[in-house]
C-alpha cells in the first residue's frame, strides 16, 4: 500500500523558483497557483537525472513511448484504451487547446464554455479569435450541473466548439456518463466539436470514477477531442508536454493539418517525465491522493469548527477548494481583504465567472499545517 506523500516544510517551499513562491512577499502564504508542494515521484527524478547525466538536453521529436505509457495508464485506471495512432504531442494543455480551436474554426466563430470555469479557458477563446458563449452551470448551493436547455440553445445558434473542463475546475465535480453522452448527442446533432480538457482526471478520489469523454459512447468518439497531460497529477507543469487525442479518422485528419513545428515546441524533459510518471509513478500518485484526501476533509472540519459561514463542497478530485465567502463580510473583493489583512493569497472567483466575486479558489495541495494556517489567516480578517 502506498504511503502518503508529505509536503515540504514552508521554509523549504520558500526556496522554490516557481511563480507560486516568487509572486508574493515572504510574509504572504501563497495558495493560488495550481501546483503541489510535494516532492515529485522518485522514478521521475531518476529519469530526469539520467538525462542530465548524459547531457541529453536536445530537441523533442517523435516519442511513441509516452503514448504507450499513457495508453497503459488509461486502460488500467479508466478502462479506456486510446488509439496510439491518434495521439499528438502538444506544448501544454493550454497551447494544445488554442491550436486545436484555431484548426477547427474560422476567426469569429462561436466557442462555448461553462462558468464558473478555469480562468485561462476564457483567455484561450480570445487567443483563438473566437466569439465566447458562456452557458453557466446550474447551481444549487455548492452543487453544479449542466444546463442542457441552455447548451442546446447555444449549439443551435451556430457554435462550432464546446470547450469542456472535465473534471470541472473550480467547481470540483465529475460529470456522469449520462451527462457526457447527452453532450455528445447534442454535439453531433448541431455539428459541434467537444474539446475535453482532462488534465485533472488522474486525481479523482475513490469511490468517485472519472470517465474520459472519448470512452462514453461511439458518438463521443465522432465529436470529441481529448487534451491532457501528466502535469497536474504528477506536478510537472514547468516541463511542458501534453497530448491531443482523437478516436475518429476524420477528426484526426483535421487535427493533422496543424503545423508540423507545433509538436517541436514541447519539451524533451516533459516527454521523458510524463513517460516515467505513467509507467512507474502510480504508487506515488496513490500516496499523493491519500494526502489530498486528508486535506480536503481537513478543510471541511476547519470550516465546520471555525468558520461555518463559508460555503464548501468537498471536491471529487484534485487539490483546489472552491469556497463561498459571501457571508463573511469581506467587502467588494474578498481576495484583496485576505491579502492585505490576512497575508493570504488565493484566487478570486471573479476570474472564473463574473457573478462569483465572493468565491475564492484555494490550493490545498500542501501540508495540513499550511492549510490550518490559511484558515487562521481568514479568521483574522473577520
Amino acid at each position: 500500500m502506498a504511503e502518503a506523500v508529505q509536503a515540504f516544510p514552508l521554509a523549504e517551499l520558500r526556496k522554490r523558483k516557481s511563480v507560486k513562491w516568487r509572486n508574493f512577499p515572504a510574509d504572504v502564504l501563497p495558495l493560488p497557483i495550481a501546483e503541489m508542494d510535494f516532492p515529485i515521484a522518485e522514478p521521475i527524478k531518476a529519469a530526469l537525472r539520467d538525462m542530465i547525466d548524459r547531457s541529453d538536453t536536445g530537441y523533442l521529436g517523435p516519442f511513441p513511448e509516452m503514448f504507450e505509457a499513457f495508453q497503459n495508464f488509461s486502460q488500467t485506471k479508466w478502462g479506456w484504451k486510446p488509439d496510439l495512432n491518434q495521439m499528438r504531442i502538444a506544448t501544454d494543455v493550454g497551447v494544445g487547446s488554442v491550436e486545436v480551436i484555431r484548426t477547427l474554426i474560422n476567426p469569429g466563430d462561436k466557442v462555448v464554455l461553462n462558468s464558473p470555469v478555469y480562468d485561462n479557458m476564457w483567455r484561450w477563446i480570445t487567443e483563438a479569435k473566437a466569439e465566447l458563449v458562456d452557458v453557466p452551470l446550474k447551481e444549487n448551493g455548492m452543487e453544479y450541473s449542466f444546463d442542457f436547455e441552455g447548451l442546446e440553445r447555444a449549439y443551435s445558434s451556430g457554435v462550432k466548439v464546446h470547450l469542456l473542463c472535465s473534471p470541472h475546475n473550480p467547481a470540483g465535480i465529475l460529470f456522469t456518463k449520462e451527462d457526457q453522452v447527452q453532450i455528445a448527442e447534442l454535439a453531433k446533432k448541431y455539428g459541434v466539436i467537444v474539446i475535453s480538457d482532462e488534465i485533472h482526471a488522474a486525481l479523482t478520489f475513490p469511490p468517485h470514477k472519472f470517465l474520459p469523454f472519448l470512452s462514453v459512447s461511439e458518438v463521443a468518439k465522432e465529436v470529441g477531442i481529448c487534451v491532457t497531460s501528466a502535469s497536474k497529477a504528477f506536478n510537472l507543469a514547468g516541463l511542458k508536454c501534453a497530448m491531443i487525442i482523437t478516436e475518429n479518422e476524420a477528426l484526426k485528419a483535421r487535427i493533422n493539418t496543424m503545423p508540423m513545428s507545433f509538436a517541436f515546441r514541447a519539451s524533451l524533459f516533459g516527454a521523458v517525465a510524463a513517460t516515467a510518471a505513467y509507467n512507474d509513478g502510480r504508487d506515488w500518485l496513490d500516496g499523493a491522493l491519500k494526502t489530498l484526501d486528508q486535506n480536503r476533509l481537513l478543510i471541511r472540519t476547519l470550516i465546520d469548527t471555525k468558520i461555518p459561514a463559508i460555503g464548501y463542497r468537498v471536491p471529487d478530485f484534485g487539490y483546489l477548494a472552491w469556497l463561498d465567502l459571501s457571508n463573511l463580510g469581506l467587502g467588494e473583493d474578498p481576495t484583496k481583504t485576505l491579502l492585505e489583512q490576512g497575508k493570504l493569497a488565493v484566487n478570486s472567483g471573479v476570474v472564473y465567472s463574473p457573478k462569483h466575486r465572493n468565491h475564492v479558489r484555494l490550493n490545498y495541495g500542501t501540508s495540513g499545517e499550511i492549510i490550518e494556517e490559511a484558515f487562521n489567516r481568514i479568521l483574522r480578517c473577520l
